[in-house]
């Protein structure tokens, strides 16, 4: 398991040294043409181990920020075969002229050197073209193995200081990965980057599992698990690769969501026909019951400062949402549309928004709505989807979708991620059938 180790670790050995910003480029939403940037060739000395084996760094990581760039929808990148000036050295100035006949306003300028033993250093620079002024410079130091971490990190500076939010690209996506005849489906527990690449599983396929949540601190995953059938809650230790059973309930333990903090899990507790939400401490395992009634609540999302819970509920006869404060106090309904049921919500990280899964008839919809419940937008639709996760800026939300099936054979299931604004939807590519997404922190 080596691999897993290394896809949590490998970006606390990489050392960035930003300069000074000195200008910033505004965007003021992802529907605005995106911005023009020219990304000539990595420099490079060709001198290195990789060099010789035929494989260059260079090239490599260019593919991997320009394929984060690029599917973020926000930038363009401007084809290298119309550029007019060539760059030898890494010192060499901008002929700023040269590049904005092309209409690019942003200029990317890097160089990657192998150095002794298993080492790269990458520095790169960030042009406004327009002003003709150094928005960044950073250098990063990597073992040769985390390249590609590398190369999300570069992305992620870009991305930043282009557009005023925390990146994305340096996250991985836990998710079930579906195989088998629908009848006897194997679903098992699998880990990716969030660009599909590193793809590996967690669990063997023998049981059942649904429903993955990372903890905020990378220390575990919390999903659900039919073992013996018997449907509980489960911790992944992602640093021991263990996994242990998370309290000894009689009934059903599932939905699973960690506190802001990493210290406590909130999760639904089904039996005798009731389903209530609990808070566990998970140093003490003590629990705590936040509803009650004969009502089915479920799907619990802590607020980003962990001082109120978002779930579903069919206490008004059908299934809405609720909030309610974190000791289960004021619980108040923010779903009203006519017609419509609503569930699996998750706060923004920034707070400002709670997605949700909608049902209007045979239709699903992923939307989102304001914490109060009003500025309801639709982002997605589709046959069957479910499963919002966000983005560790809140600015994109990942999601499943089933398509319709024949008489005889269920539909496929897929990853896509979509922007907040409802534009710019992307396929995400899994090697079979892929649900219930998770996304994590920035690494």
């Amino acid at each position: 398991m080596k691999r897993l180790f290394s896809l949590i670790v490998a970006l606390w050995a990489i050392c960035a040294t930003p300069a000074q910003a000195q200008l910033n480029v505004t965007i003021s939403g992802a529907q605005q043409e995106p911005i023009p940037v020219a990304f000539p060739e990595i420099l490079t000395d060709n001198k290195g181990i990789g060099a010789f084996l035929g494989f260059s760094y260079a090239d490599k990581v260019r593919d991997v920020v320009l394929a984060d760039l690029e599917r973020s929808g926000l930038f363009r990148i401007i084809n290298q075969r119309s550029y007019i000036q060539k760059f030898t050295s890494f010192d060499q100035q901008p002929i700023f002229g040269d590049w904005r006949v092309l209409n690019a306003q942003v200029l990317v300028q890097s160089f990657i050197l192998e150095e002794s033993g298993e080492e790269l250093k990458l520095r790169f620079k960030l042009w406004d073209i327009v002003s003709q002024k150094e928005l960044l410079y950073e250098v990063y130091t990597s073992a040769k193995s985390n390249w590609r971490r590398m190369a999300h990190s570069m992305a992620d500076a870009i991305y930043e200081r282009l557009t005023g939010d925390k990146g994305y690209f340096n996250t991985v996506i836990a998710y079930i990965s579906e195989s088998g005849p629908s009848s006897r489906p194997v679903k098992r527990l699998a880990l990716m980057d969030q660009d599909g690449d590193g793809h590996q599983f967690l669990t063997s396929g023998a049981n059942l599992v649904l429903t993955p949540r990372f903890s905020p601190d990378m220390q575990y995953i919390a999903y659900l698990s039919y073992v013996n059938n018997k449907p509980r809650v489960y911790l992944y230790n992602l640093r021991t690769q263990r996994t242990e059973l998370l309290g000894n309930f009689p009934g059903m333990t599932f939905a699973p969501a960690f506190s802001p903090d990493s210290k406590y899990l909130l999760m639904s507790y089904a039996r005798n026909g009731v389903t209530d939400i609990y808070e566990m401490d998970l140093s003490t395992r003590e629990t705590k019951k936040l509803t009650s009634g004969p009502a089915i609540d479920t799907s619990p999302n802590y607020s980003p400062d962990g001082s109120k819970i978002v779930f579903n509920s069919d206490r008004g006869g059908n299934q809405q949402l609720y909030v309610m404060n974190r000791d289960g106090s004021d619980v108040h309904r923010i779903s009203f549309r006519q017609g419509s049921r609503y569930a699996t919500p998750v706060w923004s990280p920034r707070g400002d928004y709670i997605a949700f899964t909608r049902m209007e008839g045979n239709t699903f919809n992923l939307g989102v709505m304001y914490p109060d419940g009003t500025g309801e937008r639709t982002l997605a639709t589709g046959f069957y989807l479910e499963g919002p996760t966000w983005s560790p800026n809140g600015r994109v939300i990942m999601f499943y979708r089933q398509n319709r099936g024949t008489a005889t054979t269920d539909g496929a299931k897929q990853l896509y991620s979509v922007d907040i604004t409802g534009t710019n939807e992307r396929l995400v590519i899994t090697p079979g059938d892929g649900s219930d997404p998770a996304w994590s922190p920035l690494l």
